[in-house]
């Protein structure tokens, strides 16, 4: 179970990736301004290396070791020779850190990540041909703005989630259907609010200002200028004040529904069901504004030593039986669309919208704040995700 959730000139890296790709000087500049190194995939696979070093969030590489029921790192080892060393990262900032020591051949990135390691020259671009399970992907999770610049792909999707608006049925009256219940009208449940602690949350408030305060003219909710950025961060100062805990560990959420030391906020599906099958009187929804939402995409570093082994991780992780175990594992939905007929329940994708992309359509994922405009304007500058972090600590006081 995930545990949570200053851009550079790289130089060209391809040849790091020990494989029959060549990198030239040109550089490619996408519609939001972002120039990323010029760094090729490669055209071809080489022998394995023997073995694979990995980032990834809790639940993601499981091998036996914490549940011996739950493994799928066994059988990716016999199959192909590759021995997996995975350390777990707490959050997208440490995934980052990590990547950039080297050491680590792959990462299981949030949408908050992507684009800096992307940006930094940290990740290349995959050829996806070499990952033939990649077809089966939802068509919803590929060339997205958090995995992607000018369509290239930088990564293969692992899964997908919502942050959802959950509340007590019997406290929360009446049935909220806007954010407005954790903002404007947050008072009313003063000290038994709760919000997700990472500064990504600003997105949140800036999606609910979308839609309340057309005059902000927000477009998209991790694109903001000083402007936007300001009124998204008074909101979250006046929420400040009603907010009985920031949660970042999902049983702490749980424990705090069950027990009434919180009846409204943001939480994912799998808290909910979790916290529904345990007592506690909740229900979750997308409110009518919309909702931010993570998708985690699996990147190849630019200077990995086992490739190889790598892009046999990223077809593996994303074939239908196994992508199935790890989002039931995990509490998420599958990439892949043939994920759903594998599942040990059957109602699993039905409950997490995997298949549905008119649900999807309403939530905008994570993703990495940067002074080039993600929403494509060039006449200001946006507040990039430093800013977002020293911000955070501002508005927790």
């Amino acid at each position: 179970m995930r545990l949570t959730r200053t851009l550079r000139t790289a130089a060209c890296a391809g040849a790091a990736l020990l494989l029959a790709a060549a990198c030239d000087s040109s550089h490619s500049t996408s519609a939001t301004g972002l120039n990323p190194p010029d760094l090729k995939a490669p055209t071809k696979l080489g022998r394995t290396e023997g073995q694979v070093d990995l980032i990834a969030w809790a639940g993601y590489v499981e091998d036996g070791s914490d549940d011996p029921r739950v493994n799928w790192v066994g059988d990716f080892e016999k199959q192909t020779g590759c021995q997996v060393h995975s350390k777990v990262a707490a959050s997208s900032d440490e995934m980052v850190k990590l990547m950039k020591t080297g050491e680590y051949d792959a990462v299981s990135a949030s949408g908050d990540a992507s684009l800096r390691l992307i940006a930094s020259g940290d990740a290349a671009p995959v050829n996806t041909a070499l990952v033939p399970n990649y077809k089966d992907v939802f068509s919803g999770l590929k060339n997205g703005a958090w995995n992607s610049v000018n369509g290239r792909m930088y990564g293969i999707p692992h899964g997908r989630g919502a942050n959802l608006l959950m509340y007590n049925t019997r406290k929360v009256r009446p049935a909220p259907t806007s954010w407005s219940a954790v903002f404007e009208g947050a008072s009313k449940y003063k000290d038994h609010v709760t919000a997700y602690d990472s500064p990504i949350y600003i997105a949140d408030a800036a999606l609910y200002l979308k839609a309340t305060r057309p005059e902000l003219r927000i477009k998209d909710p991790y694109a903001l200028d000083q402007k936007q950025f300001d009124a998204a961060v008074a909101l979250l100062k006046k929420q400040n004040a009603d907010v009985g805990e920031y949660w970042g560990d999902y049983l702490k959420e749980v424990s705090a529904f069950k027990s009434g030391d919180s009846v409204v906020g943001t939480t994912w599906q799998v808290i909910a069901n979790l916290a529904a099958s345990e007592g506690a009187e909740v229900k979750a929804l997308v409110p009518k504004e919309g909702s931010t939402g993570w998708s985690d995409t699996w990147m190849v570093s630019s200077k990995a030593k086992h490739p190889n082994c790598a892009y046999k991780w990223l077809n593996w992780i994303v074939s239908p039986k196994v992508n199935a175990e790890v989002a039931e594992y995990f509490g998420e939905a599958p990439a892949n669309s043939k994920a759903c007929a594998e599942t040990s329940d059957k109602n699993f994708c039905a409950v997490y919208h995997a298949a549905d992309e008119n649900y999807w359509k309403r939530i905008a994922f994570w993703n990495t704040p940067i002074e080039q405009c993600l929403d494509g304007r060039t006449d200001v500058r946006c507040v990039p995700y430093a800013k977002w972090v020293q911000a955070w600590t501002e508005i927790k006081g």
